[in-house]
């Protein structure tokens, strides 16, 4: 148990223990004790936690509030723990602040083990499966992947550090309609090489200049041979020439925004095992398809209505969703999406992962229930299932929507933005802001190198204090363990600020790993900056006092772990100069 969770822990004891103090000697009536909340106050000038336990107990006991944080405080004792004193506000708030024993053992335990500072076995080793980007394979990657590269890279590496087994897939949609289109644009970009416009274009085709240049790679390569074959085999060979062409470029791209798959699984080969008809035939003998109009249809509206009525969700409620049915097997006999997706989450599960986690695009806010009632319907926890929905960016220059993609003018291309701007920019700022909003993203912040870059701005932290030391060993001084009563020292109001924030990291993991937000923690380093810079700039950190430098220099080099654990865990460059 970490110091913060020591503290918490300490003062739920204290509190619980107060209170049935006073129901023995008659200052509270006789009652269950309540379930009441510890947190950490947005104003640490009223205490270093709060709690709420005497509102918590104002049913249970009947009584006010504030007679009842009177009668918990008359029975409080703090001895053995890192707090020493308390004080009651507003209705009935209980405030705690913490003594110097907390400082000195947040201090060592970080310096204790730099390394593993932060990690717990919150997960319990439980295995977690994060599919995230799972871009088409017929073009280019674009701004959305990027977003959703770096949140569910980062995602993954906090599941880890808290405990969890986290697992990295990319799910590669090589089958379907959207490779039929992906043939149809191909095939009508290499006709028009040799026959130019009489060849019309398919409506819904793929207009990227990625597909021109696939055909005349292609033409190049092997000329007219495909003139006089069927437009089957032409679509045929051209898909086979053109797709491993895409999928490694797709690759590469992940690679150099420096995220490694545990598997890329290619949606092929669940049709070709078999498994997306074993679906479909495990619903059907359910009950849970009928035809109509030639195709096979899914009864979701049925599935989800019977589970939302069980949850205790009212008609009306349910008419407004407006739900309906999906088809899984179209007329021409070909799966639906749908149908290849439900056998893709069961794989997953069936694979032995115990949650699965998504990360999609809010375009797809509509598939989330289908999704869950399916892996329901299929015999799977459709509860495990946790989809993390991410909205659009819009890329920013000179404070103006930008368009920087070289090539079409249009599409804003992942390969376009990684030659702009460094990759830990990009990871960084991507993970500065919920997945659920929209985010601007700024061009000329993310290329900077000063204070402006949030990425920047904790770097230099790093730095800054790896040059503290590099001049203080110049001169010979060299650290050292300080004791408890050097660590007691520090007293400052930056000190104290900067080793709660310090305390707070296991915590800051957990909350991120929970709430699946990785943006927590990258808003947790920044502040953490931050308050380190204000440290400095109060706190002389060389002086004549060595025993207070001592004690300066440890909570330099506290801070400094706890930057290079952030970076490092998010696969961003930790400078020692810059």
């Amino acid at each position: 148990m970490d110091t913060y969770a020591q503290s918490v822990h300490q003062l739920r004891n204290a509190v619980n223990a107060a209170m049935t103090k006073a129901i023995e000697n008659g200052a509270l009536p006789e009652a269950a004790l309540p379930e009441f909340i510890i947190e950490v106050p947005a104003d640490t000038a009223h205490g270093d936690f709060a709690t709420n336990a005497a509102m918590a107990g104002a049913k249970a006991f009947r009584m006010p509030p504030f007679k009842i944080a009177q009668a918990i405080t008359a029975h409080l004792d703090l001895e053995g723990t890192f707090f020493d004193r308390f004080e009651t506000a507003g209705p009935g708030f209980i405030n705690f602040f913490l003594g110097a024993q907390f400082y000195a053992a947040t201090v060592r335990e970080i310096l204790s083990d730099p390394a593993g500072y932060g990690a717990s076995d919150y997960g319990k080793g439980e295995r977690v499966m994060v599919e995230f980007v799972s871009a088409n394979p017929t073009g280019p990657m674009h701004m959305g992947n990027a977003r959703g590269g770096a949140l569910g890279d980062c995602l993954a590496a906090v599941l880890d550090k808290a405990g969890y087994s986290a697992y990295r897939e990319f799910y590669v949609n090589d089958a379907g309609n959207q490779i039929e289109k992906f043939a149809e644009s191909l095939q009508a970009r290499y006709l028009q090489i040799y026959k130019g416009d009489a060849v019309v274009f398919p409506e819904d085709g793929y207009q990227g200049g990625d597909i021109i240049d696939l055909a005349h790679e292609y033409n190049d390569a092997y000329g007219d041979i495909l003139l006089h074959v069927t437009p089957e085999e032409r679509k045929k060979a051209l898909v086979a020439y053109a797709l491993p062409k895409n999928i490694n470029k797709m690759q590469e791209d992940m690679a150099s925004y420096k995220i490694t798959y545990d598997k890329w699984f290619f949606e092929s080969e669940l049709h070709k095992s078999g498994a997306v008809k074993a679906i479909v035939d495990m619903l059907t003998e359910k009950g849970l398809t009928y035809e109509q109009d030639g195709a096979v249809w899914y009864k979701n509206k049925q599935v989800l209505t019977e589970q939302l009525l069980r949850e205790g969700k009212s008609q009306q409620y349910i008419d407004n969703l407006e739900l309906k049915d999906d088809v899984l097997i179209r007329q021409n006999g070909n799966p639906t999406y749908f149908a290849a997706d439900i056998a893709y989450h069961k794989n997953k599960f069936d694979r032995g992962f115990e949650t699965l986690i998504d990360v999609w695009g809010a375009d797809h806010h509509g598939h989330v229930m289908r999704m869950k009632g399916a892996m329901d319907a299929v015999g799977c926890d459709g509860s495990k299932l946790h989809v993390v929905l991410m909205q659009l960016v819009k890329l920013l220059r000179d404070g103006k929507p930008a368009k920087m993609s070289k090539r079409t003018g249009k599409a804003i291309q992942l390969r376009d933005l990684l030659e702009e701007v460094p990759v830990d920019s990009a990871r960084f700022l991507f993970n500065t802001r919920e997945a659920n909003t929209q985010m601007d993203f700024d061009l000329d912040v993310a290329v900077k190198q000063d204070n402006q870059n949030p990425v920047y701005y904790v770097q230099y932290a790093h730095a800054r204090i790896c040059s503290i030391f590099k001049a203080l060993a110049a001169e010979g001084v060299t650290p050292r363990v300080c004791s408890d009563a050097e660590l007691a020292l520090l007293t400052a109001s930056e000190e104290k600020e900067l080793i709660n924030h310090l305390a707070l990291y296991g915590n800051e993991i957990i909350s991120a790993a929970r709430d699946y937000d990785p943006t927590k923690v990258t808003r947790y380093v920044t502040r953490l900056a931050t308050l380190f810079h204000k440290f400095y700039n109060a706190c002389r950190v060389k002086g004549d006092d060595e025993s207070l430098m001592q004690a300066r220099l440890a909570l330099c080099a506290c801070v400094r772990v706890v930057i290079k654990n952030v970076l490092t865990m998010f696969n961003i460059h930790c400078p020692e100069s810059m």
